[in-house]
């Protein structure tokens, strides 16, 4: 999911070379940097229209983390401190920093940590399992939303489309249009974690233009460093940042590494990539096909109900083969085998267990890199489908 733009690649190399032979690293506190400024209006230019301002962070939790606290800024400057509570969708991942690990739902990650995370509250995700129309996910919204009182409610914050912990999916259509009403109606901001899908996973420079709910706030990392630089970034519209202008005008928090010249010269040399070879397109274009290959692929296993795919962010669920719909006995660890097997073949996979808040089963993330020849995607269609048909022989004798 980093990595996006392969090794060994001469280009970025130079770009940090030169970067760090004229200035490595200037504090981000009182100075900017001439690579910094440059990489923000390359990111503001391609962001969904209204958003205007950028922070760069050190990495995705951070950028995550620095999302909530600008939502809280933006309320208590204008005069709304009361408004702090968070709502997420349960099953997520944000990242390991106390602030992110409450904003899952998930309580297999909290221990042993739960004296020190917020109390926030939680929605279940509207897959086709539970909850397909979008329809309940709203009145546990709604729930959610009195429960807190809706003044008190800073933020929703979610990701457009999911990385791990559900992967590839995305929420129906009415769902973010319920989100939306609600916005309007109640006064919190949306929150996007574009950490997986910013920068080109999904076929766009961020997959929350494609939703019917324009988020307030971005956070981005992998791609934007695509693996050779840790780097980050906060994305805001202009309401955002003139709540904060037009009040306090400080915003102090930070990191020491905040904005450095070379991780910003990194960052500004993968925009440059992705433009000349024309790699967001190329994702945009191959991933449907990307997807339907491997479905086809799959499409004779029973262990695999679904194949999701946006651009080259793809994900395959597995269900118990007897009935084509329950979720695999937790104890013969399905997706921990999938992965060995396929590590055997020479495929390195990432596959997700089922979860204690039952809301996810067995699971694997597919995401190759955006200059993945069609030889290459095609190698690793074939070497999945063989370990996920391996793996389904063997569970036969166990159901």
């Amino acid at each position: 999911m980093a990595a996006t733009l392969g090794h060994g690649r001469s280009d970025i190399a130079a770009a940090a070379a030169a970067q760090a032979n004229s200035l490595a690293y200037v504090h981000n506190e009182r100075l900017t940097n001439p690579a910094q400024e440059r990489l923000a209006r390359e990111l503001v230019e391609v962001a969904p229209e209204g958003f205007s301002r950028v922070r760069f962070t050190v990495s995705g939790a951070d950028a995550n983390e620095m999302a909530i606290q600008l939502a809280r800024s933006y309320h208590v400057e204008r005069g709304e401190p009361e408004r702090w509570q968070v709502i997420s969708p349960a099953q997520a991942y944000h990242g390991p920093t106390m602030e992110t690990l409450a904003l899952t739902g998930r309580p297999g990650m909290h221990r042993p940590f739960e004296p020190y995370l917020p109390g926030h509250l939680h929605i279940p995700p509207s897959t086709w399992r539970f909850d397909p129309s979008g329809e309940a996910a709203l009145e546990a919204l709604d729930q959610a939303l009195d429960e807190a009182g809706p003044g008190n409610v800073s933020a929703f914050f979610c990701e457009p489309i999911s990385g791990a912990a559900l992967p590839a999916y995305t929420p129906p259509r009415e769902f973010w249009e319920g989100l939306s009403e609600r916005r309007e109606r109640h006064g919190f901001l949306v929150c996007f974690d574009e950490i997986v899908t910013g920068v080109g996973r999904t076929g766009r420079w961020f997959a929350g233009a494609a939703t019917a709910c324009v988020p307030d706030i971005i956070a981005t990392a992998k791609g934007l460093g695509a693996g050779y630089a840790v780097i980050g970034a906060v994305l805001v519209r202009e309401h955002v940042y003139e709540a904060v202008a037009r009040g306090s005008r400080r915003f102090p928090l930070g990191h020491t590494w905040d904005g450095a010249p070379l991780a910003c010269a990194v960052g500004l040399a993968v925009v440059e990539a992705l433009r000349s070879e024309r790699l967001i397109e190329r994702v945009r274009d191959r991933g449907p096909s990307l997807r339907d290959e491997l479905a086809s692929a799959l499409s004779d296993i029973p262990l695999v109900r679904e194949v999701r795919g946006h651009g080259y962010l793809l994900g395959v669920e597995y269900v118990d083969p007897r009935d084509g719909r329950s979720f695999l006995p937790p104890e013969l660890r399905v997706a921990g085998r999938i992965d060995a097997v396929a590590f055997e073949h020479g495929l390195i996979t990432l596959s997700t267990q089922p979860t204690r808040d039952g809301y996810a089963g067995d699971q694997t993330l597919f995401a190759p890199a955006f200059i993945t020849t069609d030889d290459d995607l095609a190698e690793m269609v074939s070497r999945f489908a063989g370990t996920v048909r391996e793996v389904a022989e063997k569970l036969e004798s166990e159901l």
